[in-house]
């Protein structure tokens, strides 16, 4: 492991669910950060260290958080709370969601204190964080509640697309009744500010319609886009951004289209999410926008399948690292 540079940014990663690929994939991805950061695991040391010997990787040494500012390699910090008698690779466990969100809040707590520049996430899973009884339906409320975050909204980008959702963990049921103006503006203002920053131009929005074809004039639902949606566009265009909308979703993504844009909007969870994965996999990156601190994370689940067997693709790893160094930088 090569020697890293003291003045590089320290970026936590909180190792994910330790019965998935995010702690083999958190010891990869070291090396292939090395040049722009200083990793700093959070993790239970046992796991990490039967994944370094069952994969041939290399485990970094334990220090204690009050030793971070002395660091100048990659190091994990032990966060101490799973036994591997209590969980099996592949299997979801109550234990397991448990650990992971431990990992998870400890580095966030690392970085409203300072202690790192900012912080990547590993995959949870869901499943065994009900189980565990965990009430949180993903990272993005977690972070929410622990930073007191008022405003946040969920943005996943690549190369290829970058979609925002205005609403995400929640049934599609549930959707209609939580779109509001302000909400709608906040995931536009928010976006907007992130992906001016990431892409060094002013960045060019485009804003999906909830209904099919935008309601069709009233049509479709209950006139979301013309109560909610398209005066919150209104009022972005009043404020200088430069957004258009509500459009089709069924033809907002369209090649003609993604080329002029650089963010979506998007209503609700899957409208953004499937363009996204449809497109970019392997190298999305998932950024809570609106937080105190710089949070990313990779774009994929835990794998159970590919758990602990050193084939998983570590390249959406590598992506959200170099995008929270940027972001830590910008």
């Amino acid at each position: 492991m090569s020697p890293a540079n003291s003045a590089l940014p320290s970026i936590a990663i909180s190792t994910g669910d330790p019965a998935g690929v995010g702690p083999e994939l958190s010891l990869r991805v070291i090396e292939k950060v090395l040049s722009i950061c200083r990793p700093v695991l959070f993790a239970d040391v046992r796991v990490l260290s039967a994944v370094a010997e069952r994969l041939d990787l290399v485990l970094p040494p334990t220090v204690l958080l009050e030793e971070l500012a002395s660091q100048s390699n990659a190091v994990v910090v032990d966060v101490p709370n799973i036994e591997l008698a209590q969980f099996e690779p592949g299997v979801v466990n109550a234990y397991t969601g448990r650990a992971s969100y431990d990992y998870v809040t400890q580095a966030i707590d690392a970085c409203v204190a300072g202690s790192v520049a900012g912080m990547v996430t590993g995959p949870i899973n869901k499943d065994a964080f009900n189980a565990g009884g965990i009430a949180y339906p993903g990272h993005t409320e977690i972070l929410q509640d622990r930073t007191n975050a008022p405003r946040i909204c969920m943005m996943l980008t690549s190369k290829e697309i970058t979609c925002s959702v205005v609403t995400a963990h929640v049934g599609l049921d549930e959707v209609p009744s939580l779109l509001s103006q302000q909400r709608v503006l906040d995931a536009i203002e928010l976006s907007h500010e992130a992906l001016t920053r990431v892409r060094g131009h002013a960045a060019r929005m485009v804003v999906c319609g909830l209904n099919p074809h935008a309601g069709e004039g009233g049509l479709f639902g209950n006139r979301e886009e013309e109560t909610i949606i398209q005066p919150a566009v209104d009022q972005a265009k009043a404020s200088g951004i430069d957004v258009v909308g509500p459009l089709p979703a069924d033809t907002a993504f369209i090649p003609s289209i993604r080329e002029k844009t650089d963010g979506y909007i998007c209503m609700y969870h899957d409208q953004g999410l499937i363009p996204l994965k449809a497109l970019a996999f392997d190298n999305a990156v998932n950024v809570t926008l609106g937080l105190p601190i710089v949070r990313t994370s990779v774009d994929h689940g835990t794998a159970l399948d590919l758990a602990w067997k050193g084939t998983a693709n570590v390249s959406s790893f590598v992506e959200a690292v170099e995008l929270a160094v940027k972001l830590c930088k910008s």
